[in-house]
């Protein structure tokens, strides 16, 4: 009976520490992800630990996740900092995204969609006319188009049937700017936001279109053109870093300095 004990106390002591681990490395990742740390501050255990109200050893083993995420690096004299990420980091990250839920889109369209896929799919759109049915957009609309573009995508990379692409999708995802709806924000500053909006529910309903017709190529081509928005908006942001900083506080970990591919003053 002592032994059985043992085992289960040890067990118990197991999840806690797993449990604690995944605390901190969601809530280092959310809050890095927010802004709350400047590019090249040393992330100390110490304080991260006592701020998350967890022991040293989580913190520590999420920090070495984040490293091979990307999102932090290590110090030359040890431990972490908060690393800088270059514009062009960010539209690659982005165009990885393009293609891999080009994939991931041609395969449901290839493969065919579940019933709860295309359900999915269609009530995303349909919430998208709804929107789009307003003269104006309100703060609830935006709000509301980030929320059915976050389900968009997430049912295009979970119906498509192939798990190591969707994990691929989810592992990009937790750069900076690079989720789907991460540069949304920008689009509620400025008059071309609510055209690059329009023009990315049009794709998704061209892209639903394409999915239901088994048209696997131009389903994989729109979804891939379909970021040019983000970079649009990424763009705008870079230019006018005074407006973005409240709307994007993240932006402060990208450099300022222009992407081979950016061009000043391009809306559309």
């Amino acid at each position: 009976m002592h032994a059985i004990l043992l085992l289960i106390r040890d067990a118990h002591s197991q999840v806690s520490v797993e449990s604690n681990q995944s605390r901190a490395l969601v809530s280092l990742r959310d809050m890095i992800l927010k802004g709350e740390f400047a590019p090249g501050e040393r992330l100390a255990e110490i304080a991260l630990a006592e701020r998350l109200g967890v022991s040293r050893t989580p913190v520590r083993l999420a920090l070495a996740t984040l490293e091979r995420e990307g999102l932090v690096e290590q110090w030359a004299s040890g431990g972490y900092v908060m690393r800088r990420f270059t514009p062009q980091e960010i539209h690659d990250a982005i165009d990885v995204r393009g293609h891999l839920e080009g994939m991931a889109a041609r395969l449901l369209a290839e493969r065919g969609m579940s019933p709860q896929v295309r359900e999915e799919l269609e009530a995303c759109v349909s919430e998208g006319e709804r929107i789009f049915a307003h003269p104006t957009l309100d703060l609830d609309d935006y709000a509301a188009y980030t929320e059915m573009n976050n389900r968009f995508h997430e049912a295009i990379a979970r119906g498509c049937g192939n798990g190591a692409l969707a994990r691929a999708i989810e592992i990009n995802n937790r750069l900076p700017f690079a989720p789907a709806s991460a540069m949304l924000p920008m689009q509620s500053s400025h008059e071309d936001g609510h055209r690059w909006m329009l023009f990315a529910h049009l794709q998704h309903c061209f892209l639903l279109e394409a999915v239901k017709s088994g048209q696997g190529a131009r389903a994989q081509a729109i979804a891939q053109e379909h970021v040019q928005v983000a970079k649009l908006n990424l763009e705008y942001a870079l230019q006018r870093p005074e407006d973005a900083a409240t709307l994007m506080p993240a932006l402060r970990l990208v450099a300022t300095a222009p992407t081979p591919s950016s061009k000043p003053g391009k809306t559309g």
